[in-house]
């Protein structure tokens, strides 16, 4: 591969990664060709873009932008790397490869992963990243618990205007009576 071309591709990386979110780099070392084409599969299904890149590559295109990555550096960005990139949300890439080591034990490890400039280092926050809210469900439940209030204060004025005109009603049938 010439300078320019490697030139072309971090350039290419760097845009990819200031525009996208959420990425996560993965190990798939481990997986032979029909497994590799089984997890593109899955990734082109669920609209994640699936790159293999070189370390020093990903190292250079990270470098260009504002959040710092040095961590990833030493940790991260050693041996075979897949870059998966999603658009939308943080949480598809987790659930992609938790689903796909469900059917395959021990073939794919999660290195590391930016969502929106937060990082994760290690397989070990898999979890962590499945359990992340996107900004889409936090809106709604903070919309959710400011309507909360409101509609209790409405329907205890609903509810107490029932009752008092139940207590006004017994009240003058007493009288009557």
């Amino acid at each position: 591969m010439t300078k320019e071309e490697k030139g072309a591709i971090i350039e290419e990386l760097a845009e990819k990664f200031a525009a996208t979110p959420y990425f996560y780099i993965t190990d798939a070392s481990g997986l032979n060709v029909a497994k590799t084409n089984e997890l593109r599969r899955l990734c082109f299904e669920r609209g994640i873009e699936y790159r293999v890149v070189k370390n020093t590559l990903i190292s250079k295109a990270l470098e260009r932008l504002d959040t710092d990555y040095s961590s990833f550096d030493g940790t991260v960005l050693k041996g075979f790397s897949g870059v998966m990139f999603h658009d939308e949300s943080g949480k598809v890439a987790a659930k992609l490869i938790k689903d796909f080591l469900k059917a395959n034990k021990n073939s794919i490890t999660l290195k590391g992963a930016s969502v929106d400039s937060a990082l994760f280092i290690g397989h070990d926050q898999l979890d962590t990243l499945l359990n992340l809210k996107s900004k889409q469900e936090l809106i709604g439940e903070v919309i959710g618990l400011l309507q909360s209030p409101a509609k209790n204060v409405i329907s205890g004025l609903q509810s107490g205007g029932n009752k008092l005109a139940g207590i006004l009603k017994t009240l003058s049938e007493k009288e009557a009576a």
